[in-house]
């Protein structure tokens, strides 16, 4: 019965190789594989599985969890550079990802890498896709386990065939659907076979914090899927509860749209075993993780790092600006071609940039030009004096200045006082009588 399992998987990667791309006929390079005489069609684009509300809004249809499809439409992009290090005191290869390579099959292709469990042969600088899912098809090959029970095997058997079926989606993406419980909790799909059979682990970091009850409680036991559909549907309740519960939900959807969280970082920290290789997955891509000295560290694989020292970046963070480290976890100093330098310009726009300068330039000491003259007004007009002066006579007629100013002041203040306590004299009464008395014919 293995060897009908073996024939399966055989079949798969037969058929991924045989596949060709007849209307584009570059020639590979010979340093890849003088054998190659096709390349697969890469072309087909990955089909979502849909969740079943039906009325889910266009921007909910895009799921952030959902790692998205690299679509490989010409025949060079199936083809993937390959970074050689000095592990362990091995040397080693990373298989480096250009923009629209297949992270899922990278990923997965680099930690079996490091675990030994795939041998590249050296000198070789570039690999296919053909070349990688080969390689994953040995993998599983060695997987089969000898002597198992009927129903053990059947099981196991039903697991091959629903691999072979994800098998190639992995130069593409994978549809994966988080759950926000645990670093290793997904809703159980056939993607998630691929993980089981290769006995690699498949992480998240995309928690809720404990102590945002009001979260975990709008959130529940949701995967992903689930809880988009329960935005949608209880925004339209009127239940005010629900409603409540589904802004909540929304708000943590937006405002973890990395979809790594603190507590997730936290939690995969104490999870990993020291020196664990794992794929994690987050913000819609794969990539190799594991853990040194108790620190987080992303496999680099971009293929504008190829000659560069730096192979890992570690994962402190969820902002996504880690520190960049070598083989042996050593930090890389970042070189002076990392910095940023202006760009060239043409003579005609150095002439308009260099003219922009010089106005500023005019501008400024125009500015400074008129302080000057105000200040020497200034001098002039309110302490009487004019050029000559040192500094330090001029800070003294500018304190004595001050002190005048600051006695006229209290002068003021205290004539204010004696007018205001003066009182006022009345009038006698004996006056009072008389001008009544007094008749003015």
């Amino acid at each position: 019965m293995a060897a009908s399992i073996e024939d399966q998987v055989k079949s798969v990667v037969s058929i991924d190789s045989e596949m060709s791309v007849e209307e584009n006929t570059t020639e590979l390079p010979s340093a890849v594989n003088e054998n190659v005489d096709s390349v697969p069609d890469l072309s087909e684009p990955l089909i979502l599985p849909s969740t079943s509300a039906d009325n889910i809004e266009e921007s909910y249809i895009e799921s952030p969890v959902k790692a998205k499809s690299s679509v490989i439409d010409d025949k060079s992009d199936s083809i993937y550079q390959i970074k050689w290090i000095s592990r362990e005191g091995c040397k080693s290869p990373i298989i480096t990802q250009n923009e629209n390579g297949p992270c899922p099959l990278i990923a997965i292709t680099n930690v079996l890498i490091m675990k030994g469990r795939i041998t590249v042969p050296s000198l070789v600088d570039f690999v296919t896709t053909e070349n990688l899912m080969a390689y994953l098809g040995d993998c599983i090959l060695e997987s089969i386990p000898k002597n198992i029970p009927e129903g053990t095997q059947l099981n196991f058997e039903q697991n091959m065939h629903d691999a072979m079926a994800v098998l190639p989606k992995l130069q593409t993406g994978l549809d994966v659907n988080v759950k926000f419980t645990g670093i290793s909790d997904f809703e159980y799909t056939p993607e998630c076979i691929i993980f089981d059979l290769l006995r690699i682990p498949l992480y998240h970091g995309w928690l809720i914090d404990p102590q945002m009850i009001d979260v975990m409680s709008a959130v529940g036991k949701c995967s992903y899927n689930q809880l988009v559909e329960k935005i949608i549907n209880s925004k339209c309740s009127s239940d005010p509860d629900k409603v409540t519960e589904a802004l909540v939900a929304e708000n943590f959807l937006e405002k973890t749209a990395s979809q790594l969280t603190y507590h997730g970082l936290c939690e995969l920290t104490s999870k990993l075993k020291e020196d664990e290789l794992c794929v994690l997955f987050r913000n819609n891509h794969f990539s190799s993780l594991t853990k040194h000295k108790n620190c987080l560290y992303q496999l680099v694989t971009d293929q504008g790092f190829v000659n560069e020292n730096a192979v890992w970046e570690s994962l402190n963070n969820i902002e996504g600006d880690g520190q960049f480290v070598d083989a042996d976890f050593i930090p890389v100093p970042p070189k002076a071609s990392d910095l940023t330098l202006p760009p060239e310009l043409s003579t005609e726009k150095q002439i308009d940039q260099d003219f922009l300068v010089a106005l500023s330039l005019q501008e400024e000491q125009q500015k400074q030009q008129s302080s000057e003259l105000e200040w020497e007004d200034y001098k002039k007009k309110r302490l009487g004096i004019s050029n000559g002066l040192t500094d330090e006579e001029l800070a003294r007629r500018l304190q004595e200045e001050e002190l005048k100013r600051e006695e006229n002041r209290i002068q003021e203040q205290q004539q204010q006082q004696q007018q205001q306590e003066q009182p006022s004299q009345p009038s006698s009464p004996n006056s009072r009588s008389r001008s009544r008395d007094c008749v003015i014919l």
